[in-house]
């Protein structure tokens, strides 16, 4: 998995990093840094 800030933008850009022609999941900053706090207050369990 890759995860990069977008430059010039407010959002997060979301690869597999095996398959770096395939899809990528495009999401606004504040919704990732939401789901990474969530993680680290352990509401999700990875």
């Amino acid at each position: 998995m890759e995860i990069a800030h977008l430059p010039h933008t407010a959002q997060v850009g979301i690869r597999d990093s095996k398959d770096k022609g395939g899809p990528a999941l495009v999401v606004p900053v504040a919704a990732w840094a939401a789901f990474i706090e969530q993680i680290r207050e352990a509401e999700y369990v990875i």
